[in-house]
């Protein structure tokens, strides 16, 4: 800065000088051209754009200094200076620069932890950079603060700047990692009212604990903790302290360095409670019609949760009826005297939106229609928060796209919002050739051929293939969600299986015609046929006479029909919502076989703590045979494996024969409990605890009786390829012959 305003001082003296050195009663020169020079790498047209002296004026003293001035801050120049020389009648004015040198590379030293690729990610510093000093500080602070958040509090990181050739130089930062030091104890202090237990409950830092390697935590992370002082503001403004001081936490490091003690001081203040609930500005809804949104009431003690929803409720209110930049504010106006606050929320509703333009962008594949078919607003509708929210919803789980984004983006003169929808069109293209081991079928070959999204018009088209040691299964199958363009699907599919049951072995073909159409939002019916030739054949001798009245050939004429309503947000990975069907087949419009079967399944997700999920779910089947013909074995109920009882083999669940090979049963019963948790969260990583109960039942088995427990856990990864699952299940109550537990994986769909 001083060898700046020094060459500031110097020009303003040259100017000066030249000034007096005419007469006083002469006019000041005027310019007639402006110069660079010095420069390498940077466009002259760039520098020149930033002057203010213009070629044709009397040179300006004050121009020229705050020329100086902007070029040296555009950040490219060590120095800035002016020199002038006469020029055609007049004055040349030419600025002469000194360029920052350019980086050529960008190198690390001292890394053991973290390869270079790794921390290349993590800064913004790249070959071709320009010198700054500012710019290479602020990247050793990144790799700081990586190494922060993964548990190297003492890390260091200096930035070494070497001269390479005239004009270039190389940066090394230069990394001591040191030992990760773990959190030993977090202290609080001051509390009285909360214990120290609740309120480092509501926090996201923890101390370093025997699960800390399957969970994460136990490290300091300085933003996590700067939002952990934030969650224990609120857990006492949700117990009524409107008045309650955190402190800035205190960090001991333990002798050996290895831990530390954080310590974080708390004002509790007193308790609030509510004396009135208000509103303000409210025009377009009634105070009585918001009112029922209201959850906070007086007398009671003052919740910020509480409200929060409330203010949710109220602008979704708004939002969902057209007043798309409504502000709801909250003011807490708190009596000391009588320890009471009053809650008014103030309404800014704004005007009425409707939707005005629907761009869309991004998409190198996917046709525009089919975009715009999922988006639940027109052109001209009334503005909609939760329909939009729906839009959304509904291009994520086409699955066809790594991004969606959906920007509205209003026009206040005319009332309308234009709607900026960009997605990034993802590879919907899969095959795999390869194997592995399936604990159903042993030792498996598989070969699958998947297109999600044909010639980017929505449709789906598989070809797969698998060859086990127990089974074999081949199929081409066909979907199109918007057949002829119309809101109804179609679906074909063809395939050949074979398997053997241990007592008897079966093989199938048969083809399926389904269509299917979706009414009001979340709802959907379908209707399919399905023909299938089947045969039974190489049948122990000493198998039951069930199975053995089933051997040769059969065929199946069926029509099943189906009604369901799903509400998740998310098909593959869920936070919230449901899925619900009841389906009905019914098989004997030709064919050998006659029977009914019917299916009634549900499921429901709820978020727990914003990440986490609990998932239940219940499933109860019924199946009998129809005009004196018997049920067939391939279409009774067989409950025990990953999909339905987990830590039981297949059909442990339910009837078997007398030599102890499960037979299937009449109907079903299944029960799921799961706990879903993060465990690595931006690559769709989880764990999960799970509870299951079911049974199959034969002909005169009470239905619930005699259920069959098992509890276990798991983990799930959304791969690049496929969801995958990996599920250990314990026998709660082992009969004889059974195993105490079993360990499952599957690749496919999550249920």
């Amino acid at each position: 800065m001083k060898k700046r305003n020094g060459i500031i001082s110097l020009v303003i003296l040259l100017l000066t000088a030249l000034i007096i050195g005419k007469s006083f009663a002469e006019e000041l020169p005027i310019v007639t051209a402006i110069g660079v020079k010095g420069l390498k790498r940077i466009e002259e047209g760039s520098i020149k754009a930033k002057v203010s002296q213009k070629i044709g004026e009397p040179l300006s003293q004050e121009k020229t200094t705050e020329d100086i001035k902007t070029i040296y801050k555009m950040g490219y120049f060590d120095d800035v200076k002016v020199e002038i020389e006469p020029f055609e009648g007049g004055i040349k004015v030419i600025f002469v620069v000194k360029e920052k040198p350019t980086i050529v590379k960008v190198e690390f030293q001292g890394n053991k932890k973290y390869k270079d690729e790794d921390l290349k990610d993590k800064i913004a510093l790249t070959p071709g950079a320009i010198s700054d000093v500012t710019l290479i500080n602020d990247n050793a602070g990144k790799l700081k603060k990586f190494y922060e958040d993964e548990g190297y509090y003492l890390a260091r990181v200096v930035p070494i700047v070497k001269k390479a050739e005239e004009g270039e130089v190389s940066v090394t930062y230069q990394i001591e990692e040191g030992k990760k030091v773990k959190i030993k104890e977090i202290k609080i202090e001051g509390n009285k009212v909360l214990s120290a237990g609740k309120i480092k409950g509501a926090m996201k830092t923890s101390e370093r604990g025997l699960f800390s390697f399957i969970l994460g935590g136990g490290y300091y992370k300085k933003d996590e903790i700067k939002a952990d002082l934030e969650r224990i503001k609120d857990l006492y403004y949700n117990n009524g302290y409107i008045k309650v001081i955190v402190g800035e936490p205190k960090i001991q490091l333990t002798d050996d360095k290895e831990g530390m003690r954080i310590t974080i001081q708390v004002s509790e203040g007193e308790q609030f409670r509510v004396s009135s609930v208000e509103l303000a500005g409210n025009k377009a809804f009634s105070e009585e019609e918001l009112r029922k949104l209201i959850k906070l009431s007086p007398k009671t003690i003052f919740n910020k949760e509480i409200l929060r929803k409330d203010v949710a409720a109220i602008t979704d209110q708004y939002s969902n009826n057209g007043y798309a930049l409504v502000v709801i504010t909250p003011d807490l106006i708190p009596n000391e005297e009588t320890k009471e606050t009053r809650v008014v929320y103030k309404i800014d509703e704004g005007d009425k939106y409707k939707i005005g333009k629907i761009e869309i962008s991004g998409n190198t594949k996917t046709r525009d229609k089919v975009i715009r078919r999922e988006i639940r607003l027109d052109e001209g509708d009334t503005f909609n928060a939760s329909v939009l929210k729906r839009s959304y919803e509904r291009l994520n789980n086409l699955q066809f796209f790594e991004a969606v984004e959906i920007s509205p983006k209003p026009r206040p003169e005319e009332k309308l919002v234009d709607l900026d929808v960009k997605v990034k069109d993802k590879p919907t293209g899969f095959l795999s050739v390869g194997g592995g081991y399936s604990s159903i079928d042993k030792f498996v070959a598989m070969v699958d051929i998947t297109q999600g999204n044909l010639f980017g018009k929505g449709q789906y088209i598989k070809l797969r293939g698998e060859l086990g040691g127990r089974s074999s299964f081949y199929e081409l199958s066909f979907r199109d969600p918007w057949f002829m363009d119309k809101p109804i699907s179609f679906g074909t599919s063809i395939y050949k299986t074979y398997r053997n049951y241990s007592n008897f072995e079966r093989k199938a073909t048969g083809f399926e015609v389904s269509f299917g159409k979706s009414f009001w939002e979340y709802w959907g019916a379908s209707v399919s046929y399905n023909f299938e030739k089947t045969k039974i054949f190489n049948v122990r001798s000493d198998a039951s006479t069930t199975i053995k009245d089933q051997e040769g050939t059969s065929t199946t004429s069926s029509i099943t029909t189906s009604v369901g309503r799903d509400t998740r947000d998310n098909y593959l990975d869920p936070l919230r919502g449901s899925k619900n069907t009841v389906s009905m087949t019914f098989a004997g419009l030709g064919g050998t076989n006659a029977f009914l079967k019917g299916l009634l399944d549900s499921g429901w997700y709820f978020p727990v703590f914003d990440v986490t999920t609990v998932h239940l779910r219940g499933r109860a089947g019924y199946a009998s045979a129809l005009f004196g013909k018997k049920l067939p074995l391939y279409e009774r109920y067989y409950v025990g494996g990953i999909y339905t009882v987990r830590g039981l083999g297949y059909g442990d669940a339910g009837p078997k024969d007398p030599n102890g090979e499960a037979i299937g049963g009449e109907k079903e019963l299944i029960f799921n409990a799961e706990y879903i948790f993060p465990i690595v969260a931006e690559y769709k990583f989880k764990g999960l605890v799970f509870f299951d109960a079911g049974r199959a039942y034969g002909k005169g088995e009470a239905l619930g009786s005699d259920l069959r427990y098992t509890t276990g856990t798991g983990i799930r990864w959304i791969s690049p390829i496929g969801p995958i699952r990996i599920e250990w299940g314990y026998n709660l109550d082992k009969k004889e012959g059974e195993s105490s537990s079993k360990v499952e994986f599957t690749f496919g769909s999550f249920f």
